[in-house]
């Protein structure tokens, strides 16, 4: 009986498993072929090269790669630090306000990525909402918090919030009162429960929320671009000019290879350093 329900659910996962790799690991395919042919072809009937990759280094692409990853670590740590309190409100305290919580969280995702920035920037800029209405009442402008580093990684934490949020209440509430109630009647403090109980028994929470956030982050191109303008380009912005302006297909092919390339492998290295299948009881 077990094997026919393997074979039956084999089956079953057939259909799903060739639309995967037709939707996704096809096109990866082409891109990876298309960025070791030369400059500027339209087609794979090339003999191979690598001069989109050593393009990277030479003119300068590296950086926007650094630049998109370090906005990326940084919104994934404060992102981490911010949703903690909120989600574990959700998971120990809230109660039935958890709901109400929940829907106000996803209702967010229903409005447009673009349409949110906008109206932060439109909040933001120069004689915008805030500037504007503080100079009609005291005389006095200010200066513009956008076109910043900082106001880039204010919108990714703003945008990338609940993809931190639900994972991470998801891990908090897979920990025990049982066991935190033990460790404070042996005497353990609050950030000794904290550290020593709570961070490690809700890791795969952390894990999963960390790994979609920063793998979002890093490819976000919305965020620079309406918030941050000229101030830092990302990577995400050169690939688009190398697609679509430049009309460099090898090169942007190039680009989005070593971004999935280190993404993927920090990715694979944040997983690996966490037993999931200990915390969560899984038998191997």
């Amino acid at each position: 009986m077990n094997k026919l329900d393997r074979k039956l659910g084999a089956l079953s996962a057939l259909p799903l498993t060739v639309v995967l790799l037709v939707s996704f690991l096809a096109p990866l395919v082409v891109v990876a072929l298309f960025s070791i042919m030369p400059s500027k072809v339209f087609s794979l009937g090339n003999t191979p090269d690598f001069t989109a990759y050593s393009t990277f280094f030479s003119q300068g692409y590296y950086k926007s790669l650094v630049w998109s990853l370090g906005m990326a670590l940084a919104s994934t740590v404060i992102l981490l630090v911010v949703s903690w309190p909120l989600a574990y409100g959700m998971a120990k305290v809230f109660g039935r306000f958890t709901l109400v919580l929940t829907i106000a969280v996803v209702m967010s995702l229903f409005v447009s990525e673009n349409i949110r920035l906008f109206g932060w920037a439109l909040t933001l800029m120069k004689g915008g909402l805030i500037e504007g209405h503080w100079r009609y009442l005291t005389g006095e402008g200010f200066e513009s918090p956008l076109y910043g580093v900082g106001i880039i990684i204010f919108g990714l934490v703003y945008v990338y919030l609940p993809f931190m949020l639900f994972p991470l209440a998801q891990g908090i509430a897979m920990v025990p009162d049982d066991t935190r109630q033990a460790a404070y009647d042996l005497g353990a403090t609050r950030w000794q429960v904290l550290w020593q109980i709570e961070v490690p028994l809700a890791a795969p929470g952390i894990v999963v929320g960390s790994l979609l956030c920063f793998v979002l982050a890093a490819g976000a191109l919305a965020e620079s671009k309406i918030l941050g303008g000229q101030a830092v380009i990302a990577i995400a912005d050169d690939i688009e000019t190398a697609f679509t302006f430049g009309q460099n297909w090898p090169l942007g092919s190039a680009l989005s290879m070593i971004l999935i390339v280190i993404i993927g492998g920090l990715a694979l290295f944040g997983v690996g350093k966490v037993d999931l299948d200990g915390i969560m009881g899984r038998k191997r």
